[in-house]
């Protein structure tokens, strides 16, 4: 059993970055075309309309979330604010948001799946892609009972110590993951999963969706009008000419 918690917190998360990286450059590199998120707006937009924002909001909410939580080191926070407090604060604003994606990604998944229209024009990578990421979603929430009972932060503080040791590339004791019970292991081994399969999927948008940042320093467009060298007077439209009644 030790050579699988081996492999899976060792080298596990190794292959997934690189396919997640290299996989997301050949794709845009061999199949720009393919690089869409392929909205069904146009299908039906109601539920669509909330769904997706839920969804959007309460995601993008947890992934920083995860990002600070797991990457921050306890000296930096630990001058402020204990473990425990932490831990108390990521269950509290990680069960909201989780709530608020649970429910928009439950009314995308129904629209996909008993919209017949929807259902029709989707590819089947389309509704494996939501299961996924609500089966993921759901064990997360599971999750919350379990850091209760550990208030102390002792859960929060072995897997951010792994989450370091992976990204600076330091020795990793995969066994002092094996104590943690079930929920985080699969959500963990679950989340890398998710980026493994990232870029042969419609989840490769996530890249675009950041990377509209870059049009907030990007320069004005400077938009000239083909009538500039026109002389003055003839850069405006024609007036319509009424033609003249003939007395009867």
């Amino acid at each position: 059993m030790s050579g699988v918690y081996g492999f899976l917190f060792q080298v596990y998360p190794y292959v997934c970055f690189v396919v997640f990286i290299v996989g997301s450059l050949i794709r845009f590199d061999q199949n720009q075309y393919t690089w869409k998120s392929d909205s069904s707006q146009m299908l039906r937009a109601g539920t669509l309309r909330w769904g997706s924002n839920l969804f959007h909001f309460g995601i993008l909410f947890l992934f920083f979330g995860h990002l600070v939580g797991l990457f921050t080191p306890h000296s930096v926070y630990g001058v402020f604010m204990s473990a425990a407090t932490k831990q108390m604060l990521a269950v509290a604003a990680g069960g909201i948001a989780g709530l608020v994606c649970f429910v928009g990604l439950t009314l995308l998944l129904y629209r996909r799946v008993f919209d017949a229209r929807i259902r029709l024009t989707s590819h089947p990578t389309d509704i494996a892609v939501l299961v996924v990421l609500w089966v993921q979603l759901v064990v997360g929430l599971i999750t919350l009972p379990y850091s209760w009972q550990h208030a102390d932060g002792s859960v929060m503080l072995v897997l951010a110590d792994w989450a370091q040791r992976i990204v600076t590339l330091r020795p990793v004791d995969a066994t002092a993951l094996a104590s943690l019970p079930w929920p985080f292991l699969f959500h963990v081994v679950f989340g890398m999963t998710i980026f493994l399969l990232l870029p042969f999927s419609r989840l490769v948008h996530v890249w675009s969706g950041f990377g509209t940042v870059f049009f907030l320093f990007r320069p004005h467009q400077v938009v000239r009008s083909r009538r500039l060298n026109l002389p003055a007077g003839h850069d405006r439209p024609r007036q319509r000419v009424e033609p003249l009644e003939t007395p009867r």
